[in-house]
């Protein structure tokens, strides 16, 4: 007996739908609480039979795919966006329960949109890399807020305030009380992000010094400990793409444009993609202006023509699309854990 079900996950409760392809039956239950020990017992009732199921890529779904893989069941990842897009335009009853029969009736039919499952070590990594993309975003608000208060009371702008001699400079200023206690604020909140920043730093340059495809990223011009762990955690198996065009338009990196008839919108990046990737290969991009980049004359062309910032972001592309053939020759061996 084979059974097809879709799932539609939220945090307080999970709506399954499923069909016994033999007999033609619609069974529907629900799983309430949502957590382990629900799933767990929901998906014993199915365990030795022949069992696909599909629950869209949101938040949670990690515990679900491992519960039901753990009764023998073959688990599809569906992209929520591609997802809710082939349901269509048209007006129509939207619930817990015809969520689930939207995924169950693309699996059947081979239409859904499905996600990449990495392996349990590699969502591990993506999940310290997106930890350390974080805590260093944080860090850049505060010192993004030290900056707004200094401007909102007349004080010259300044760089690097973070150095030991911008520090001082920043001491001397002439703020009022209370300005004066929002920038030690910000400094205090610094001072702890660093201090979670650097033993993570520590391990995850550790670990791409000893993992094969970091190191083979690493290989490329700019592109150093953090950054190449990053680009592996997130990029992953880049077998799954057809082309390298197709990694860039994962990544978020791709121009988007809106053209009907004579009418052309101005593109502007997607975004769609894991920011932590796209900080990764932005901030290997930088390196192209130095002495010995293979691309410091495209990007001093490109520069020109465009500003420094695009010129950047093509690099970027450019340091992806490496990056796709390198782990592509690598094969299997790119993801091995270190």
């Amino acid at each position: 007996m084979a059974i097809v079900m879709g799932l539609d996950q939220h945090r307080a409760q999970i709506t399954a739908e499923w069909i016994d392809t033999d007999t033609g039956e619609v069974s529907r239950s629900r799983i309430s609480p949502a957590h382990r020990a629900g799933v767990r017992k929901f998906a014993e009732r199915f365990r030795g039979q022949e069992l696909e199921v599909a629950l869209e890529a949101t938040t949670g779904w990690r515990f679900v795919a491992e519960e039901l893989r753990r009764v023998g069941a073959v688990v599809h990842l569906a992209e929520p966006a591609e997802t809710a897009a082939r349901r269509g335009n048209k007006k129509r009853a939207k619930s817990d329960r015809a969520d689930a029969r939207h995924v169950r009736e693309l699996l059947m039919i081979g239409r859904l949109p499905e996600s990449w499952i990495p392996p349990d070590h590699l969502l591990d990594l993506r999940s310290r890399v997106r930890l350390r993309h974080t805590l260093s975003h944080q860090r850049g608000e505060w010192q993004q807020r030290i900056q707004a208060v200094l401007y909102h009371h007349g004080c010259p702008q300044r760089r690097n305030l973070m150095t030991a001699e911008g520090l001082q400079w920043l001491k001397a200023q002439p703020l009022p009380a209370g300005a004066r206690e929002q920038v030690t604020v910000a400094l205090g909140m610094i001072d702890a992000l660093d201090a979670q920043l650097a033993p993570l730093d520590k391990e995850l340059r550790a670990y791409a010094r000893r993992q094969l495809g970091c190191k083979a990223l690493m290989k490329h011009f700019g592109v150093g400990e953090l950054t190449a762990v990053t680009i592996l955690a997130e990029l992953g198996d880049v077998d799954r793409f057809s082309s390298s065009r197709e990694a860039v338009r994962y990544a978020g990196l791709d121009i988007t444009v809106h053209q009907s008839d004579q009418r052309r919108s101005p593109g502007h990046l997607s975004r769609q993609g894991p920011p932590a990737l796209r900080w990764a290969l932005f901030e290997a991009a930088q390196s192209a202006a130095r002495q010995g980049s293979p691309d410091r004359d495209y990007f001093a062309q490109a520069a020109e023509r465009l500003g420094a910032n695009r010129a950047c972001l093509s690099v970027a592309r450019k340091l992806l699309k490496r990056s796709y053939h390198t782990l592509r020759e690598l094969g299997e061996e790119a993801l091995q854990p270190a």
